[in-house]
This record gives structure tokens, sequence and C-alpha cells, in this order.
């Protein structure tokens, strides 16, 4: 994977995150940093989570530094899988609830009253 490609999966798992810790309004939310290096670049991250959502972010990060494959396959249709069994069960309700979250914003942008 390119480190562009993983910066953007960084970005993705970010945006994720935050929606899922934020609307399910976890308590103690606060600025959590992340220095990551992949393919010889150095990348700096602040993240507003909570530090349950903060721990399955970094193993997240982890699996992905990781990740076997050139082309990052999804990691749902993944044929050699890396996440613990509890932990996927986790980011998979995660990603669910973010993503619900993202297309109903969408959604409200389209019926926004221009001024």
């Amino acid at each position: 994977m390119t480190a562009e490609k993983f910066s953007g999966e960084i970005a993705t798992l970010q945006k994720f995150f935050e929606i899922y810790c934020k609307g399910k309004k976890h308590n103690n939310i606060k600025c959590q940093k992340k220095s990551v290096e992949y393919q010889n670049n150095q990348y700096n991250y602040e993240f507003q989570l909570c530090d349950e959502c903060f721990k399955l972010l970094e193993y997240s990060i982890l699996k992905l530094e990781n990740c076997p494959h050139d082309i990052k396959p999804r990691c749902r249709t993944c044929p050699t899988p890396c996440y613990e069994q509890n932990e996927w069960k986790k980011l998979a309700k995660l990603m669910k609830y973010s993503g619900i979250q993202l297309g109903l914003n969408k959604i409200k942008n389209l019926f926004k009253i221009k001024k």
C-alpha cells in the first residue's frame, strides 16, 4: 500500500471513530495524539476520542500498518483476516453506526434550503 493510501485509510478511520464516539456520547472525550511510522514516513495525528475508542483505533492502525496485501482489500472480504474476533465485532458495530450517520448527513444536506 502506498504511503498516500495509508494516510487516506487513517483519515477514514479517524472520521468513523470520531462520529461513533461523539454520537454515542462517550465520557471523557479528549484530544489523543498518535505518531505512526509507515514506509519511512512519520505521521502525527490528533483524535478526539475517549480512551476505549482510542485503544480500538490504535489496534486498527496496527493492523493496517501490518497488512500483508499490496492492494488492501476490504477487511470484510479479506482472504487472510488479522483482527481478533472481539475487536472485529466492535469495529463492525462502529463502522455500521458511523456509515449510517454519514449517509443520513448527506441526505439532510440535500434538503437544506440554500440562502
